[in-house]
């Protein structure tokens, strides 16, 4: 059979399959997916979410350094504030992959420059005491210059923001997260890494993005002691003069 009647029948066949199918045959019904109520604005929580931070109370965190204690930051008139003489805070509840939105917001008359500008972090993942995870960091980065992987929007010390969305201080801005945690292996050794998609004020800046490891702040990251999948959620309480800043509105949906 020569190359031309060989393609012509192979088209010939592959036609005869084509028709042969029903457009029915790639259409799916089932699993059918859940219905969700989305919340009426932006940053609402749907109906499936779970309410980290409501402005009431802080029942659903702890003190991160020391588990059994109450997170001791403050709650005033439906705002979180840090209390950084109290330090970290972090979820009672453990998590693996999730959607997270978080509000935060600069004091308006905040000062100093590079990372002592209204420093804090987001920590998507942190094992226990002593283990800061990986972080999203939190920083005045409007006209505020320091790292482009240390500005707002950042993962810690490992990717910069695609751009810079951030409002002036004394404006509220918002994360939305989309966490993928890293999985291991029985014996311990990596099987997948953790990855992050995440938009600042509605823009995206963190694009599926592969992390090397938990964040360090001295020296390269890898997973060489990480182990763990479910984590807590970590808020950081940052040791720089500047005022401290305010949270609001915190919900996640496990996925």
């Amino acid at each position: 059979m020569n190359k031309k009647i060989a393609l012509s029948f192979c088209a010939v066949l592959f036609l005869g399959i084509a028709s042969a199918q029903k457009p029915e045959d790639t259409e799916l019904y089932t699993p059918v997916p859940a219905v969700v109520t989305p919340g009426n604005t932006i940053g609402q929580p749907p109906s499936d979410a779970i309410i980290l931070f409501d402005g009431k109370d802080l029942d659903k965190w702890e003190d991160a350094d020391n588990p059994d204690k109450p997170a001791n930051w403050i709650v005033k008139n439906g705002i979180l504030i840090v209390n950084k003489k109290a330090g970290n805070i972090q979820t009672k509840q453990k998590f693996g992959d999730y959607q997270l939105h978080i509000e935060w917001r600069e004091p308006k008359d905040i000062q100093g420059q590079g990372q002592e500008r209204g420093n804090s972090g987001l920590f998507l993942a942190s094992t226990g005491p002593g283990d800061d995870g990986y972080e999203m960091q939190i920083l005045d980065s409007y006209n505020n210059k320091t790292y482009t992987n240390g500005q707002a929007g950042s993962i810690y010390k490992q990717n910069a923001p695609l751009v810079n969305p951030n409002r002036k201080p004394g404006d509220w801005q918002s994360y939305d997260v989309i966490w993928t945690a890293p999985c291991f292996q029985k014996d311990g050794s990596l099987k997948s890494e953790a990855r992050v998609t995440a938009f600042f004020n509605g823009v995206l800046v963190q694009n599926n993005f592969t992390l090397e490891g938990p964040t360090l702040y001295i020296g390269h990251p890898s997973y060489a002691n990480a182990r763990q999948s479910l984590c807590s959620i970590k808020l950081q309480a940052h040791g720089d003069k500047s005022k401290p800043i305010s949270f609001r509105n915190i919900w996640i949906r496990p996925l």
